[in-house]
């Protein structure tokens, strides 16, 4: 079967960024084997305010001790981290933005969490998402499963029992499915998202939420339909972030022929102002991301 390393060897990619990609990639085998030992939360919080589990730490200093190592990255943008980590010496020219371990709440109930993760070419981070080199999530569920793109498409690869990734699905296409998934709690929904909700129950919708966006999207990459965490009372601004969640989710979802907005803009398109710059998301199946907006404009 055709490896992780085989796929790469005939893209457009430079030898190095192939390296990066592997390397990243294949953290996934020690992320998963320190589930075991890192169930509880860390007592601590992260620079949002929000409790840290011991794996939010452990992931996020693994991956930035082995990248700083190897001397492929200039600068990582964390979602754990208050500033971007800087690495001036590194001989190579990318800079890589990340969620160490998205869904982090439900690693005490074994459901599906993963990594998300996002490389620039250039040592500056806080670029548009359009001007992703690389976008990849590793989602450790039944199987560990590596979601990429690398601007030609979206490929996933599961890793076999060996501790190789091989080609599970190729170029794969988003469907104009009807499962929806929202956070935020109804009662403080704006009326643009409560009718863009309404519209996707009367359409014989599917609710699909288990509190993982990498694992909510991975289903809407697989069936279509929309995740959205919106913008809320007195939060305008909602909660994800652009930089670590929305734009290398987002550049998945529009390589597979799907779409991701704000509910009034691509996603996309939008020029971080910070690490931390929040952004409401609607992610998914492109029609359905077109009835969105079009509930949050009226």
């Amino acid at each position: 079967m055709k490896t992780l390393r085989h796929y790469l060897d005939e893209t457009a990619c430079e030898e190095p960024l192939k390296d990066l990609i592997e390397l990243i990639a294949y953290q996934s085998i020690p992320i998963r084997d320190a589930f075991i030992d890192n169930q509880t939360y860390a007592d601590t919080e992260n620079v949002y305010g929000e409790e840290q589990a011991a794996l939010d730490k452990w992931a996020d200093q693994h991956i930035i001790s082995v990248l700083g190592e190897s001397g492929f990255v200039k600068a990582i943008a964390s979602e754990e981290q208050a500033d971007i980590v800087r690495f001036p010496d590194a001989y190579g020219d990318y800079s890589v933005v990340m969620d160490p371990l998205d869904g982090s709440s439900l690693i005490q109930v074994n459901l599906a969490v993963g990594t998300i993760i996002g490389i620039y070419r250039g040592g500056d981070p806080l670029q548009k998402g359009e001007d992703l080199a690389v976008a990849m999530y590793m989602l450790y569920g039944p199987m560990t499963v590596l979601a990429l793109t690398v601007g030609d498409g979206v490929f996933t690869f599961a890793m076999n029992s060996e501790g190789i990734f091989v080609l599970l699905k190729e170029d794969i296409q988003m469907p104009e499915g009807k499962l929806f998934g929202s956070g935020g709690l109804r009662n403080e929904w704006l009326p643009g998202h409560q009718d863009f909700i309404s519209l996707c129950e009367q359409s014989g919708g599917k609710l699909r939420y288990s509190g993982s966006f990498v694992a909510d999207f991975h289903q809407i990459l697989t069936y279509g339909g929309v995740y959205c965490y919106p913008a809320v009372v007195g939060k305008p601004e909602g909660k994800l972030r652009l930089v670590f969640e929305g734009n290398p989710i987002g550049f998945i979802a529009k390589q597979a022929g799907g779409a991701i907005s704000d509910g009034t803009q691509d996603l996309l398109t939008i020029l971080p102002e910070k690490p931390d710059h929040r952004t409401p998301i609607y992610v998914g199946s492109r029609k359905i991301i077109e009835s969105a907006e079009s509930c949050m404009k009226q």
